[in-house]
């Protein structure tokens, strides 16, 4: 059965710094039409980050959306045209102070596919370097450790042993966070780590 959507007509409705929302007229599979609100995202990359001492790196920071501060995962959305490990090396250098040696992807997910386009890369980073100790590996393009002018954060460790079971307590509600925690925790059981 095809259960493509053809788009008949769209407008913008708005659009921001980062975000942009459209609604779309679209003929369904059986010739009825229906309406798409959708919203366009440039996409993210995010980056699970293993310490020497077996550690994952987190960031925490106050999410406005939820009212509350977050651990999650190092992450940030890519500029555009920006090649996702670019902005994956970027992201960890400006909000952890570290660069890292060897870097594997750990594929892509769809955050919210039912009404947005964002698309993440996740990354494990390992052979972690303090770019303070180290500022001559600092990325191109990234400056060194310094969030954004809107961005205050905290970076903590937590030992990966016990990052899968954190996830499955409950202690990390991101999507990304929890994805690669415990896509780490599989390839380490896996010994492909």
């Amino acid at each position: 059965m095809d259960m493509t959507e053809k788009t008949l007509a769209g407008e913008t409705r708005f659009e921001g710094r980062l975000l942009k929302l459209r609604v779309d007229r679209v003929a369904l599979p059986d010739g009825a039409e229906a309406e798409r609100e959708v919203v366009a995202h440039p996409g993210g990359v995010a980056i699970a980050a293993i310490t020497g001492a077996d550690e994952i790196l987190l960031v925490r920071q106050y999410r406005y959306p939820f009212s509350c501060v977050t651990r999650e995962i190092p992450a940030g959305k890519r500029e555009p045209g920006e090649d996702p490990l670019t902005g994956a090396k970027r992201e960890l250098a400006e909000e952890t102070g570290y660069a890292a040696a060897s870097w594997r992807e750990l594929g892509e997910l769809w955050p919210t596919p039912g009404f947005c386009t964002e698309t993440d890369r996740l990354y494990l980073a390992t052979g972690l370097i303090s770019l303070r100790e180290h500022p001559e590996v600092l990325p191109p393009g990234a400056a060194m450790p310094r969030p954004d002018a809107d961005e205050f954060l905290e970076v903590e460790r937590l030992p990966l042993s016990e990052a899968a079971e954190a996830v499955l307590r409950g202690e990390f509600p991101d999507a990304k966070t929890q994805i690669a925690l415990l896509k780490v925790g599989l390839l380490r059981e896996r010994k492909a780590l």
